[in-house]
């Protein structure tokens, strides 16, 4: 996965994001844990994808015994991320959970989103 792809998402999901808290803004009355939910799940999604780039990058040069263990040894880190990130979500009065596990899917939405309206996106 080459770096200007990475950028490229991130820049996207910047943009979708900043629609998303405007409306957050314009419907909720109390918009400051749904924002900051939703910021800590996106930033927390975007690194989980940097991190998925570099464990491609390194997993494609090694032999494919080695390849395998290492890409699933990377796999259950994510995954255990996710986890944390959900459980101090959870525990946090100031952070909305719900908004949080919307913010750790924008990736995938930004992808999927990306493929439905922009028949240039690599």
């Amino acid at each position: 996965m080459n770096d200007d792809l990475i950028i490229d998402v991130a820049k996207r999901i910047g943009i979708l994001s900043l629609i998303i808290i405007g409306t957050i803004f314009i419907f909720f009355p109390n918009p400051k844990p749904i924002i900051l939910g939703y910021f800590f799940g996106t930033i927390i999604s975007i690194i989980s994808f940097k991190l998925m780039g570099n464990t491609i990058n390194k997993a494609v040069k090694r032999p494919p015994r080695q390849a395998t263990s290492y890409a699933v040894f990377h796999y259950m880190l994510r995954f255990i991320i996710y986890a944390i990130v959900l459980i101090i979500a959870s525990k946090a009065d100031y952070l909305n959970f719900f908004a949080t596990a919307i913010g750790l899917t924008m990736v995938k939405n930004t992808i999927v989103l990306s493929t439905i309206f922009d028949k240039n996106f690599k």
